[in-house]
């Protein structure tokens, strides 16, 4: 069976995990934490950045610093991870669910504008499989109402967005709050990890203080006051060295990986598209602003009867192919607390989408025998 998804290590995971290991220091905060949060200030240029334990936990911060209390509602795609929902609900804030565009698993600009009111005070956007919301339609919508935008950027460790007067920004780095994954599933692993990164100088110092139990001892390490105290809510999201020790070796050979799997995804797009012609599925267009990070291939099929039998037959011819998220919206913790909502896109996006085995040491020529088991012409309209 060729997997869906198998880690890619450097060579180098070990080495530094015993360094940490030998310096005494494998709590959180160590060197090989700082040397992880340097490289991504330094290459993305994002203001400040603090590793953590997940991606939930970065979005949990996001909802603190947001000082979201109940009462407040948070707009946020029906198509992605629960997470990206939690961490808000926590606080007591309402979560508002807003479509995805008719033609990629993206948040429309157009239904969040239709979803504020006075409660609202943020907006969440998830940019999937790497590909960019429409940020400059998503930030004068936030600037207009007064709103913090926050990026769910787990997907999206080294993808762009090119904005209207042409200047190409990282993903992460336009919002005011974002945050990054290192799950083992993600581009750059750490086995499980995420990272906040802080755009506006208003978050900088609390996220400090959240980060470290709700206390200034970040302060205190460097030599700023005499002694630390608890200042603030917060909890314990620091990351631990052997982590990031683990996260550096990959760090280092990111152009490496990245190029790989970039490579990966231009294989999967040109083989299928001069190969197929079916109607039984497409592939979504990536908007002109956009570029794609090599995280993930994705079909889309015409309704759910054809992405189950393509998925089994994929399972059949010896490949892990898989669907991904459903609509928050739809359920069953939600439903029972609030009114279902209909939202077209994101709905057809959890019957329809199939994601394709994607990895480093994935060869060309396995996904042109993919395309030719599966996905070619003849053999479809045999099956479906």
């Amino acid at each position: 069976m060729i997997p869906f998804n198998k880690i890619f290590l450097t060579g180098n995971e070990q080495k530094y995990i015993n360094e940490a290991l030998i310096s005494g220091k494998i709590s959180g905060n160590g060197s090989f934490t700082k040397k992880c949060q340097n490289f991504f200030e330094k290459k993305y240029s994002f203001k400040k950045t603090l590793l953590t334990t997940s991606c939930t936990d970065a979005l949990e911060m996001c909802a603190m610093l947001a000082n979201l209390k109940e009462g407040d509602e948070v707009i946020i795609p029906s198509f992605t991870f629960v997470s990206t929902a939690l961490a808000f609900l926590r606080t007591g804030a309402k979560v508002v669910f807003a479509d995805s565009y008719a033609d990629n698993p993206n948040i429309d600009p157009k239904g969040i504008e239709r979803l504020i009111n006075k409660k609202t005070k943020a907006i969440i956007v998830v940019h999937y499989a790497g590909i960019a919301c429409d940020m400059d339609a998503i930030m004068s919508i936030a600037n207009k109402n007064n709103l913090i935008v926050i990026e769910d950027a787990a997907h999206a460790i080294d993808s762009y967005y090119t904005d209207r007067k042409g200047v190409k920004k990282p993903l992460g780095s336009i919002g005011h709050l974002a945050a990054f994954s290192f799950h083992e599933t993600k581009n750059i692993v750490s086995g499980e990890g995420g990272l906040l990164v802080i755009n506006d100088d208003r978050f900088i110092e609390r996220a400090e203080i959240i980060w470290e139990n709700g206390t200034n001892r970040s302060k205190f390490f460097r030599g700023e006051i005499d002694k630390y105290g608890w200042v603030d809510i917060g909890a314990s999201f620091l990351a631990s060295d052997i982590l990031a020790a683990f996260l550096w070796a990959q760090l280092e050979a990111i152009d490496e990986i990245q190029a790989k799997r970039v490579a990966l995804w231009n294989h999967y797009y040109e083989t299928i598209t001069n190969s197929c012609t079916t109607p039984d599925f497409e592939i979504a267009p990536i908007p002109d602003y956009a570029s794609q990070n090599g995280h993930m291939f994705y079909l889309v099929a015409k309704n759910l009867k054809t992405r189950n039998k393509l998925l089994a037959l994929f399972k059949n011819k010896g490949y892990h192919a898989v669907f991904h998220y459903s609509s928050l919206h739809k359920s069953s913790y939600y439903t029972n607390k609030h009114d279902s909502r209909i939202l077209i896109n994101s709905d057809r996006f959890s019957d329809c989408l199939i994601r394709l085995p994607l990895f480093v040491d994935l060869e060309f020529s396995t996904i042109d025998q993919m395309v030719a088991d599966v996905l070619m012409d003849s053999y479809i309209k045999k099956v479906i």
